[in-house]
């Protein structure tokens, strides 16, 4: 069953992405002093009284206005007011109240929601600061003073908010989501895709690079299970990184792909592997996660023939050599061309990925190649194998004792590695392969 959601609306700057962080006690949105910074609906959920409900954070409403990205924004906010269960409006008290601020009560209004008005930036503790009462007018009973900085007033207010769920049936939280991180360089499909597997307009898409700044979580369901999609700012290289905002979602994505599950890795079917597409694998390869790499906009390709989408995957496969195991997918998010395929093999790579293997069976496995192809020798002295354990998962991690780890050749280690993949289909996940000697403690 869904949570309850709660929305933060207001005009622009004035703390909404602040509070949700506060609220939800995680640094989601990128906040800074610069109108206009969120742009998608972030989602993050608080706990409050121990229950849980979601929080969804909107770019800052302008209304009346002529920009296509503001439109974009406004319309964000929006189908997150309408999904609401109850609506959190943002106003500063700073500032005063402006008509921007009157024209977005009005609007929330007539949506017919329960709406409280957070009157933010009351910083200081004792009476009431005489600045907030003009709110009033704004014609919004539940008016609170909060302080997105300190926390002041956020009890009360979010006391507000389970008093309107009513008789919600609150369940205990699901485990068995699995979560999807989308990367990749600026306009290669991620929003495009993301949109293209719910259904819906979650998130803008421009032809506009760094359209999405935030990472951006979406809940998925369908047959093959449960999902947490994730979508990403496109990461460019350093050097063109001059924007204080964009540094900030770079570390976003680098987030994202430290807490997923899985990750796909998006590659331009036009462009194939760049230089910026092998950092961005690189990433997600030392991170340890479950990969797959999907090649978007297949149906921008020319001239296709019976053998253009094996010699593109050949081209892929070695422009990312140290990826081997990870599975290409070609699709287009923009006519669903194959997208329905990737749950399947969303699945099988996160399953690979958590795997655990008995440490009989690698032991047997270790027998039959060490039999197969004897240990490197050096000096005339032999490298003898005692044997094999599985240390942890994702990724999983494999721990060899020996009696000298210096005879224990790069070549065979991969020899061994490719026998493990082979026996046990371990072909969508990287591999880590731990070797120590005779008389180091086993962890």
């Amino acid at each position: 069953m869904a949570k309850p959601l709660v929305a933060i609306v207001g005009r622009p700057n004035v703390g909404k992405s602040m509070l949700f962080n506060k609220l939800t006690g995680r640094r989601t949105s990128i906040v800074e002093d610069t109108p206009g910074v969120t742009r998608d609906r972030i989602y993050g959920d608080c706990e409050w009284c121990n229950k849980t409900f979601a929080l969804v954070d909107t770019g800052g409403i302008e209304p009346g206005t002529d920009s296509d990205m503001l439109k974009f924004m406004r319309r964000q906010a929006e189908i997150g007011i309408e999904l609401a269960d109850c609506i959190i409006m943002v106003v500063d008290v700073r500032t005063g109240m402006t008509a921007a601020d009157v024209d977005v009560a009005t609007m929330l209004r007539k949506c017919g929601k329960p709406v409280a008005l957070a009157v933010n930036k009351c910083d200081s503790v004792g009476p009431v600061n005489p600045d907030v009462y003009e709110f009033y007018s704004l014609g919004i009973a539940d008016l609170f003073e909060v302080s997105a900085i300190h926390g002041h007033g956020t009890g009360d207010l979010l006391d507000w908010c389970l008093e309107q769920f009513g008789d919600f049936q609150w369940e205990e939280e699901e485990s068995d989501v699995i979560k999807v991180a989308i990367v990749g360089k600026p306009n290669v499909g991620k929003s495009s895709l993301l949109n293209r597997i719910l259904g819906e307009e979650r998130v803008i898409v421009s032809n506009i690079a760094g359209t999405t700044r935030d990472a951006i979580d979406s809940d998925f369901e369908n047959e093959t299970g449960k999902y947490c999609f994730i979508d990403t700012a496109g990461m460019r290289r350093k050097s063109k990184v001059d924007d204080l905002i964009e540094k900030y979602s770079n570390m976003r994505t680098i987030s994202a792909i430290e807490r997923a599950d899985v990750c796909l890795i998006l590659i331009d079917a036009n462009d194939g592997v760049t230089e910026q597409d092998t950092k961005i694998a690189g990433l997600v390869h030392e991170a340890g996660k479950a990969a797959i790499i999907v090649v978007n906009k297949w149906d921008a390709v020319e001239d296709k023939e019976t053998n253009t989408m094996r010699d593109k995957e050949a081209a892929v496969r070695d422009g990312l050599s140290y990826m081997t195991y990870a599975p290409v997918v070609f699709l287009s998010a923009l006519t669903g061309q194959r997208v329905d395929k990737l749950f399947n093999v969303i699945q099988d790579v996160h399953k690979q990925n958590t795997s655990r293997i008995t440490t009989g069976a690698l032991n047997s496995v270790l027998a039959d190649a060490t039999a197969r192809v004897q240990p490197p020798t050096d000096k005339g002295r032999r490298l003898k194998i005692y044997y094999m354990t599985q240390a942890s998962t994702k990724p999983p991690h494999f721990v060899i004792f020996c009696n000298d780890a210096r005879l224990f050749h790069f070549s065979y280690q991969r020899y061994l590695e490719n026998q493990i993949r082979e026996v046990f289909g371990l072909e969508g996940t990287p591999v880590r392969i731990t070797i120590r000697q005779k008389g180091d403690k086993e962890e």
